[in-house]
């Protein structure tokens, strides 16, 4: 149920080249996405990015629940399973524990991106709710809500997991006691909030998004229009692109990334492949599974590059603290050469 398979004992038997693959790829992917996370987060919060207030504190708001999903997920989970044979999540309480803490992570860093695509699409297109909607509080507000709400509907899965220790082994592994339809409802649930409703939202504002950007670029500019109208409507329609860029970009990668893993979790949780062994990998499904989970999480590591591959401010910015940065390196260095020489 959780966004890894459960882990047994992977001495036991010849490493699948999966296996390999996802023992590097969860912690390169930490160590890549942790400090890209933390960057974008200062550069958002410190530098001038020429984005509105509220975009900026939802975008900031994305790389804290990104750092949360790689931490709880990517290392306190994947990393260790791979390089632990019994990791501490494997006892209570944290066997329990582990499912809020994951599940609320990676469902807040998803309605956050949800969030900001609805909110961008009002500031577009809809300025008479904009100013009730599109403003620091109201965001701040959202997002604190996101994060609660999030982990308060991760809750039942406390009751899902137990630990047991089978074979001079202790493993984290589904309650046995508790009821198919529990279990059923949890999967289902999850899947819902996690991919369906947020591929929908997203999907249906991106394409409305882009109809009325198709729509309004067919408008002319009329003749008799005062001349310093014509000046700033190219500068709203700079800015406009912009942002529709920036929307598109965050929730589209989004969905992107996270359909693998969608198609592969229904697929496995409404046929047969249910009882299927997750560690198997003569299956191709399981495959298929793990690489959407690594796909699905690497979205918690895309951001920055993102943003620097499309947003010329956030590129001059990053560049900016990129060049100070080895500046103070070489400055550090050379006073440690001098005081070397000295000695």
């Amino acid at each position: 149920m959780t966004l890894s398979v459960m882990g047994e004992d992977m001495g036991s038997q010849t490493k699948h080249w999966m296996v390999t693959l996802q023992e590097v790829f969860y912690p390169a992917l930490a160590a890549v996405g942790i400090p890209s996370n933390i960057v974008t987060f200062l550069i958002i919060w410190k530098r001038n990015c020429t984005l509105s207030r509220s975009s900026a504190l939802y975008l900031m708001a994305i790389s804290v629940a990104d750092n949360f999903v790689l931490m709880f997920i990517v290392i306190l989970e994947l990393s260790l399973k791979y390089h632990q044979q019994e990791p501490f999540w494997s006892y209570e309480p944290w066997c329990s524990l582990r499912d809020i803490f994951n599940y609320g992570a990676y469902n807040a860093s998803t309605w956050l991106v949800v969030l900001f695509t609805v909110e961008r699409f009002i500031a577009i297109h809809t300025w008479k709710i904009k100013p009730k909607i599109c403003n620091q509080r109201c965001a701040a507000w959202t997002i604190a809500a996101t994060f609660v709400f999030s982990h308060l509907f991760a809750i039942p899965h406390y009751w899902s997991n137990i630990s047991v220790h089978d074979n001079n082994q202790t493993r984290c592994i589904y309650n046995p006691e508790a009821p198919t339809r529990f279990i059923h409802a949890l999967v289902w649930i999850q899947t819902l909030q996690a991919y369906m409703f947020p591929f929908l939202i997203i999907l249906t504002v991106n394409g409305l998004t882009l109809q009325l950007i198709s729509l309004s670029s067919r408008v002319h500019i009329p003749a008799g229009l005062a001349p310093g109208v014509c000046k700033v409507r190219p500068l709203l329609r700079s800015r406009r692109r912009k942002s529709v860029v920036l929307l598109v970009t965050v929730s589209m990668s989004f969905v992107l990334l996270s359909v693998t893993r969608a198609i592969t979790q229904i697929i496995l949780r409404t046929t047969e492949l249910y009882t299927l062994d997750r560690n198997d990998y003569n299956h191709q499904i399981n495959i298929a599974a793990d690489a959407g989970t690594m796909l699905c999480l690497s979205n918690a590591a895309a951001n920055m590059y993102l943003y620097v591959c499309t947003q010329s401010r956030f590129r001059q910015e990053f560049s900016a603290c990129i060049y100070q940065a080895s500046f103070y390196c070489k400055t550090k260095l050379q006073k440690v050469k001098e005081n070397s020489r000295c000695d």
